[in-house]
């Protein structure tokens, strides 16, 4: 009975395994903000590491953790220095960066959704890949997006742009990430 209350917890206090999920949840908006730092700063979107933990994130923490981590990062962003390039505030969030940041969010929600069942094998790798480009797909969406929307650009521009020069890093950041996400996502599922 003991270890059940300790895995469940008492009642209206969230369980041993919720808990470490939100320190998890917690740790990946941070590895986000880390990867901000890691940046190289090109107008009007730096390159980052960003896409690379976002893409983790839907992965490893799944659709719902995932897209929490992000938007506990967005959130942090508007009151501490966490965006790429240490910048912050809702200037930047509703700024032309803006759609790539929310489009971290909804790319944690649709990576960790397609990515749900897979393994460390072939097939899970592929899987994995496939739904890292699909984040990676949804990022760019609301960057360009709000590229064409805050800057005027239209849609091409927007693409020649802001999705361009940074897809063929972020392809390799996928490709990269997804067999690590696979070795994590084991070790984080047996806390559960």
């Amino acid at each position: 009975m003991k270890n059940r209350e300790k895995r469940e917890g008492p009642p209206g206090r969230p369980s041993l395994m919720e808990t470490r999920m939100l320190v998890f949840t917690a740790f990946f908006a941070a590895l986000t903000a880390v990867g901000a730092f890691l940046a190289i700063p090109v107008e009007p979107v730096p390159f980052s590491l960003q896409t690379f933990f976002v893409l983790m994130a839907g992965v490893v923490l799944g659709p719902r953790y995932g897209a929490l981590s992000q938007g506990v990062y967005t959130l942090l962003g508007l009151v501490a220095p966490v965006y790429a390039g240490g910048a912050s505030g809702p200037g930047i969030l509703f700024g032309p960066r803006g759609g790539y940041i929310f489009g971290f969010i909804a790319a944690a929600l649709v990576v960790g959704f397609l990515s749900r069942g897979s393994t460390r094998s072939v097939r899970g790798y592929v899987q994995v890949a496939g739904a890292m480009l699909a984040g990676v797909l949804v990022i760019y969406g609301g960057g360009m997006l709000t590229l064409h929307l805050v800057l005027g650009l239209d849609f091409r521009q927007a693409f020649l742009g802001g999705v361009l020069p940074f897809l063929p890093l972020d392809i390799l950041k996928a490709f990269l990430a997804a067999p690590l996400s696979l070795r994590i996502k084991k070790h984080v599922e047996g806390f559960k």
